[in-house]
């Protein structure tokens, strides 16, 4: 299928072939019939995109914070890879539309294939010929609604949330600062609701057009009309509320805001302008700044949008879909007319030129639709593929001078940053398939790293014979499924951490171990392969008595955004990467725990069969300065010392530090990768035995159970598969 994608790093648009998601539980699949190009938005990420990096850094301040961030914490050459990576990839465009139900996945009873419906989210109602859309982000189209109009749902909703925050009453007046898309749209539905509208915009047509939708004064901010007009509707008091829908980088709409505004006004910010709030304007009238946020309560919410659990409306009267919904029926009774809005209507196969022509001017438009003149309905639902039948499992080495050839499922930011740029280069490996949820990071891996193929059916690589190996590479919830599916498809199977989120998913995984014979698993707990903390296990020699270790991670908070905050279904942040340091200190003292301890600040004492314990505490409260991992172990009267893969020294009868100081902090993912990729070429036993990463995924979810209960668990280390129990 074909859709709208932007390189950030080099500003190219293109029209891409990209594969078709899959309908997928909980949502639909829709077929466009028209998107809706945000001229406010989009065209501002357009802009930005063909800046040089130093524009893209003065337009982005919030990410320059975050890349100095990772520098600290990752090091330069580990972040510069990170940010390439993402930079040099292609991102959707889009987030309005109007499209007809192809697919209904399972969960789902309000639509029927063939249904027209709106859609919104800006991962999920794209510039594409086919969308997965979740639950709580589409709503069905009223009869007689042209679907034109029905794709001005989103930004609809986007008005309309600005509204309802502003709080508006019959007979007050409101200024509308800005009268692009959605300054046109606020003006509307303030009218509808019997508020006297004043409006502000540089662009005579513009606020033309917003009179004739209902507008009582619309000019220049600079004319002094706007002044007079509000002076007379409210006697000298000012106005009720002012909504800024202007972009740009000057402070001037704030400004004019204070001025225009009655004492104890309200000020609702619903586009992205420069909000430098001159304080004693603000502070003399006690003004009430107020945020929009995008859609409607829900927004930014994974279990509202992508896990369909709606808000009590008791509790929450207007969510994202609620608006999405009011909007269609004001157009459907006319109380909101966009016919007026569409400045231009373009063919899908004309998306990139007509881009340009908004980009350099020479499309001047308040709303441009995409229109997809081969959307059809179609009334059959989609049949997929069946599951392929399962092969047994080997270790026989590889003929000679075969590479080996890998699929990939899941090709996220970690993939793409730490794993894939390892083996994208090397001629013993061929990068067979990879199949991602969206058709869009299949496209972009397949065209950075050279994948055969893409998709987003996973059956597409556990059914592939030819594929000696898997990564599996996918969020946290995932992870034990997918390993069982590929190891009963006879795959060698490399699975980032966590194997398991439970008892029950590792018990899953060593079922499918035992009931195929196929052990050829590794988890990418890369630090056992780190360079530097090998050399210092080296220098510290063998070990005689029990060992004492001591490991700071000092974690630091999560973006509030993060997908690690889904804890429902992604588990805890401990449950995700705590095997990590676990892993770490068993791989030090070469044993499995035996028993944990956990205090609620999740200090984690490990137990091991020698005597030896560890102390492992993860911090989430530490300053962001300090090293994220320093590591100290103590035993037969000598110490190690490390530093964030930074230093190491080792005190003895002769001191032992790091001659160099590398250029990266170098956390063993290029070590892990070959150690993996030789185990699949020779036939050799992996790199980690089973049984250690069963035992190190039972101490990690046993720190949460010792955590809860305020007591020590006991780790019972599972038989190793096909023994006799």
């Amino acid at each position: 299928m074909k859709q709208v994608v932007q390189n950030y790093k080099s500003g190219e648009l293109a029209l891409l072939d990209v594969p078709e998601p899959a309908c997928k539980p909980g949502g639909v699949l829709v077929r466009t019939v028209y998107s809706l190009i945000s001229t406010g938005t989009e065209m501002m990420k357009v802009s930005e995109a063909s800046m040089s990096l130093v524009g893209k850094a003065k337009a982005r301040p919030d990410q320059v914070a975050k890349v100095m961030q990772s520098v600290a914490t990752n090091g330069l050459s580990a972040t510069y890879r990170k940010v390439t990576s993402k930079l040099d990839s292609y991102t959707p465009l889009g987030y309005s539309l109007c499209g007809v139900v192809e697919q209904v996945g399972d969960g789902i009873t309000d639509v029927a294939v063939g249904d027209l419906v709106a859609c919104a989210g800006n991962e999920h109602a794209l510039h594409a010929e086919l969308n997965w859309v979740p639950k709580n982000l589409y709503s069905p189209v009223p009869a007689g609604v042209d679907p034109r109009h029905a794709a001005f749902g989103t930004v609809g909703s986007i008005a309309m949330q600005g509204v309802r925050r502003g709080e508006p009453q019959i007979g007050d007046v409101a200024l509308v600062i800005g009268l692009g898309l959605i300054g046109q749209l606020v003006v509307q539905l303030l009218t509808s609701s019997g508020v006297r509208v004043v409006g502000v915009d540089p662009d005579p047509e513009r606020c033309k057009l917003a009179e004739s939708l209902g507008a009582l004064t619309c000019a220049h901010p600079a004319s002094g009309i706007v002044d007079t007009a509000v002076d007379e509707l409210t006697h000298g008091a000012g106005v009720d509320q002012t909504y800024l829908a202007a972009g740009g980088n000057t402070n001037d709409p704030v400004e004019l805001a204070a001025k225009l505004s009655r004492d104890r006004g309200r000020v609702i910010d619903i586009g992205k302008c420069k909000l430098d709030l001159p304080w004693n304007a603000y502070y003399e009238k006690e003004l009430d700044v107020r945020f929009s946020r995008s859609y409607g309560p829900g927004r930014y919410d994974p279990s509202y949008e992508l896990e369909g659990r709606d808000y009590p409306i008791g509790q929450v009267r207007w969510t994202e879909r609620r608006n999405l919904e009011c909007v269609l029926d004001l157009i459907a009774r006319d109380r909101l007319d966009v016919e007026p809005l569409i400045t231009h209507v373009s063919d899908f196969s004309s998306a990139v030129d007509t881009y340009k022509s908004l980009n350099e001017g020479a499309l001047k438009a308040v709303a441009v639709l995409f229109r997809y003149p081969d959307a059809v309905a179609r009334t059959e639902p989609v049949v997929t593929s069946a599951r392929v039948g399962l092969t047994s499992s080997s270790a026989a080495a590889l003929p000679a001078g075969q590479p080996v050839r890998l699929g990939f499922i899941g090709a996220g930011n970690y993939a793409s940053s730490m794993l894939l740029p390892h083996l994208v280069e090397r001629a013993d490996v061929e990068l067979k398939h990879v199949a991602t949820t969206s058709a869009l990071s299949g496209a972009n891996a397949r065209r950075k790293f050279g994948f055969a193929a893409a998709s987003t059916d996973i059956d597409n690589v556990l059914g592939d014979s030819s594929i000696d190996a898997v990564f599996v590479v996918t969020r946290h919830s995932s992870h034990a499924e997918l390993t069982r599916q590929a190891l009963l498809a006879g795959k060698t199977v490399f699975v980032e951490k966590p194997l398991a989120l439970s008892e029950a998913e590792l018990q899953k995984v060593l079922d499918a171990i035992e009931e195929s014979g196929n052990d050829r698993l590794q988890v990418g707990f890369n630090r056992r392969f780190a360079p530097l903390l090998h050399e210092a296990r080296e220098q510290f020699g063998p070990r005689v008595g029990p060992a004492s270790v001591r490991y700071l991670v000092n974690a630091g908070r999560l973006d509030h955004g993060s997908w690690y905050n889904q804890t429902d279904s992604e588990g805890s942040r401990f449950a995700g990467e705590g095997g990590h340091f676990i892993d770490t200190v068993s791989w030090l003292l070469d044993a499995d725990p035996v028993s944990v301890y956990a205090t609620g600040d999740l200090q984690v004492t490990l137990g091991y069969q020698d005597g030896s314990t560890a102390v492992i505490t993860y911090a989430e409260t530490g300053s962001s300065g300090f090293p994220k991992e320093t590591l100290d172990v103590v035993a037969d009267g000598k110490v190690l010392k490390f530093d964030d893969f930074f230093r190491a020294s080792v005190y003895a009868r002769k001191k032992w530090a790091s001659s160099r100081i590398p250029k990266g902090r170098d956390k063993g993912q290029a070590a892990e990768v070959n150690a993996f990729l030789e185990a699949v070429r020779t036939g050799a036993p992996m790199p980690i035995p089973v049984e250690s990463l069963a035992a190190t995924t039972l101490a990690t979810l046993a720190a949460q159970t010792s955590a809860a209960n305020s007591a020590p668990v006991r780790i019972e280390l599972p038989r190793k598969a096909g023994a006799p129990a």
